[in-house]
């Protein structure tokens, strides 16, 4: 039989011998393809490294790819770069935020703005509040048409989760709503500082942007949606999961609500 396969009878034992012996990744294995599956696809190699070793798996994150590709497992997200331009200074509140991101602390420095969606030409509008200590959701509101009430249902279920004064920024885009009268008082009850982006600045808001940048890719854009209550519905899922159960590299493999858990803790 060598002699017709033109095999030599040293290669022969070679590969009998390789078949026999027992894949020692097969746990892992399994593992890689319940947490991806769990995320539906979201997850890439690093996040995946970050879950295993959460799970008590210690790996290399090239072993991790590496599996990955021997099981046909890819990311399905791909984020988009946002490119601006530096705006002029807004006149209703200062820029005081400035492009510092980082917040040492929960409730420190919030950010707001709102995005549309549309469906099969109807628009459901979604405006949150996120704190860039954890990039966690404060608060949301969901609404088929852009108006005030829905900033001001916002902002009262974000005044529920905070002391009655507290030393916190709370940034925005020039939108019209942050512009209004009602809006800037509704803050300075709170004691809540205003802070605006330049104009035609997205980056100045960027922490905002690139959650709506996050969730329209692992959500919205996979698939075609019917209504916008269907839409409404995967949007407060979604937003749950990105709360509780999606974790960030930045975030030393925690999720926004683990973090700041730990950050109390310690």
């Amino acid at each position: 039989m060598l002699g017709h396969l033109n095999m030599a009878r040293s290669s022969y034992y070679y590969y009998e011998k390789k078949y026999h012996i027992e894949d020692k990744y097969k746990y892992i294995k399994e593992l890689i393809k319940q947490i991806y599956h769990l995320h539906k696809g979201r997850f890439g190699y690093r996040r995946i490294t970050l879950d295993l070793r959460n799970k008590g798996v210690l790996i290399n994150h090239k072993t991790v790819l590496r599996l990955m590709t021997l099981l046909g497992l890819k990311s399905i997200i791909r984020l988009k770069k946002y490119k601006s331009y530096k705006g002029e200074q807004g006149k209703i509140a200062p820029n005081i935020l400035k492009r510092n991101f980082k917040a040492a602390m929960p409730n420190e420095k919030w950010a707001t703005d709102v995005t549309e969606f549309n469906v099969s030409g109807s628009k459901l509008y979604l405006s949150p509040i996120i704190d860039l200590f954890n990039g966690e959701i404060i608060s949301y509101e969901l609404s088929e048409r852009p108006n005030f009430n829905q900033i001001v249902s916002m902002l009262n279920k974000s005044f529920e989760k905070i002391p009655g004064q507290v030393n916190l920024i709370l940034h925005s885009d020039q939108g019209w709503q942050y512009q209004m009268k009602q809006y800037q008082n509704l803050l300075k009850q709170k004691g809540i500082k205003q802070s605006m982006s330049r104009r035609g600045n997205c980056l100045d808001n960027a922490i905002i942007e690139n959650f709506f940048g996050i969730l329209k890719t692992e959500l919205f854009y996979l698939k075609k949606y019917s209504s916008t209550n269907q839409l409404k519905q995967e949007i407060i899922e979604y937003i749950d999961y990105y709360n509780n159960d999606r974790i960030k590299l930045n975030l030393k493999g925690m999720s926004p609500i683990q973090y700041r858990a730990h950050y109390y803790q310690i």
